[in-house]
């Protein structure tokens, strides 16, 4: 779940989370060893938790676990935040409730496309969101390398000479989640333009959680048990937590740049996730597209850092 309400154009690191911070010169020049594991431990536990998911996405049909995900979140954040009265103008709503949008395709394509192809190759896919953002708002003949370079990648991982490597409605969810990524990237500064602390994120992730509604209660498979329900909206608060909170400690304590390329390397964690947990195959074609999809982030990002 992504709860950044500040986007700096061009930033790779800060678009492909969906999260900025603000931190000091200073404290961008002073690198801590515990800052790179902070940012690859975000990862790990994301990535893990999203394919120790699967078996609920399965158990209660993929929109429908993703609609009570964003239940719960929504639900603790009117809680914690407590949006303020006079920060809902009817512009700021109506600019909450597209990001909400954006956030609700972002999660229910994501879940659809983790539910019928590997773990690894829906992140892979996902990442052209971002990386479609940084690379539009750069120009010249680099950028279009690495947009052609992830193009490839994608195309490895989708086709074989036979045809299909996996099932094309789960590649189109992933295309779709990637879409919808790079509009929640392109209204996030929007969003936190308009509302002060976590008060646009909890307009939007309502918003999101009413959009998802009629399609979760359609998809809800018959006989869903009501722990696989709770612990979908119990996931929707804590899965983000962690992750968000060790971001923020990397943030502190190293470069936009360095911190935009470890990030690049989340389809590559997200890959081994899905191998370990969940004991999708990596066959030697998909290891070369995901590598190829991750070599273009770190150079979109390197470039995007050094151009911002």
């Amino acid at each position: 779940m992504h709860s950044d309400l500040f986007y700096q154009s061009g930033n790779l690191c800060q678009l492909s989370i969906g999260r900025g911070v603000s931190v000091s010169t200073a404290e961008r020049e002073h690198w801590e060893g515990s800052a790179p594991a902070a940012a690859i431990g975000s990862m790990v536990v994301f990535q893990s938790a999203m394919a120790l998911t699967v078996p609920l996405l399965l158990a209660l049909g993929p929109s429908a676990a993703t609609w009570l995900r964003l239940i719960g979140a929504s639900a603790v954040l009117w809680i914690v935040a407590r949006p303020r009265y006079e920060e809902l103008s009817r512009r700021a709503i109506l600019i909450a409730g597209l990001l909400g949008v954006a956030t609700c395709g972002m999660a229910v394509f994501y879940a659809e496309a983790i539910a019928r192809i590997p773990l690894g190759m829906t992140t892979a896919i996902q990442f052209l969101g971002p990386l479609g953002v940084a690379v539009a708002a750069s120009s010249g003949l680099r950028s279009a390398m690495w947009a052609a370079l992830a193009g490839l990648g994608v195309v490895l991982l989708a086709l074989t000479r036979s045809g299909w490597s996996v099932d094309p409605v789960g590649i189109g969810f992933a295309l779709g989640a990637a879409a919808a990524w790079a509009g929640y990237i392109l209204l996030t500064k929007r969003v936190g333009q308009a509302f002060a602390g976590l008060g646009g994120l909890t307009v939007s992730l309502t918003v999101a959680a009413m959009v998802a509604t009629p399609v979760g209660l359609i998809t809800l498979k018959d006989g869903a048990s009501g722990w696989a329900m709770a612990a979908s909206a119990v996931l929707g608060v804590l899965v983000p937590v962690v992750p968000y909170g060790l971001e923020m400690l990397a943030l502190r304590r190293m470069t936009p740049r360095a911190f935009g390329v470890l990030m690049s390397l989340d389809p590559a964690i997200s890959t081994l996730a899905g191998f370990l947990l969940l004991h999708q195959a990596i066959s030697a074609q998909r290891a070369v597209g995901i590598l190829c999809v991750v070599a273009a982030s770190v150079g979109a990002s390197l470039r995007g850092t050094a151009n911002s």
